[in-house]
């Protein structure tokens, strides 16, 4: 008596159509996580700016102008740059403005480089 042992080919098949299952549900699962991981970027820049702007109204004693908060904010591998409508981050090599207010109430934006920043917005 030869006894054969092994899986048959239904068994393989079904097999193969899980591993299908679990890898479609899985992929969508890391493309969010690459978007998510970007919005956050944006979250940690944004509260980066905050902090700037907080810090130079502690030192200074004063509003800060867009130049002088971009001057003050430190960011992780890129840099910051004063524009007339807010302040100019990079995330992964594309360019955001964290828009900067004139007012307390953020509704009037900044025009200029030299214009008093009192509000920090979101990168939209």
């Amino acid at each position: 008596m030869n006894k054969q042992t092994g899986f048959t080919l239904i068994e393989l098949v079904m097999v193969i159509v899980i591993i299908g299952i679990l890898a479609a549900m899985a992929v969508p699962r890391f493309v969010d996580m690459e978007t998510e991981a970007e919005n956050a970027a944006k979250q940690g820049t944004e509260g980066a700016v905050r902090a700037a702007l907080t810090i130079s109204i502690a030192q200074q004693r004063t509003y800060p102008t867009v130049t002088q908060l971009a001057a003050n904010v430190q960011t992780d591998g890129g840099n910051a740059s004063p524009q007339g409508t807010g302040v100019q981050v990079t995330i992964n090599n594309v360019n955001y403005i964290v828009p900067t207010y004139t007012d307390s109430s953020c509704t009037t934006p900044t025009a200029a480089v030299g214009n008093f920043v009192q509000c920090v917005g979101s990168i939209p």
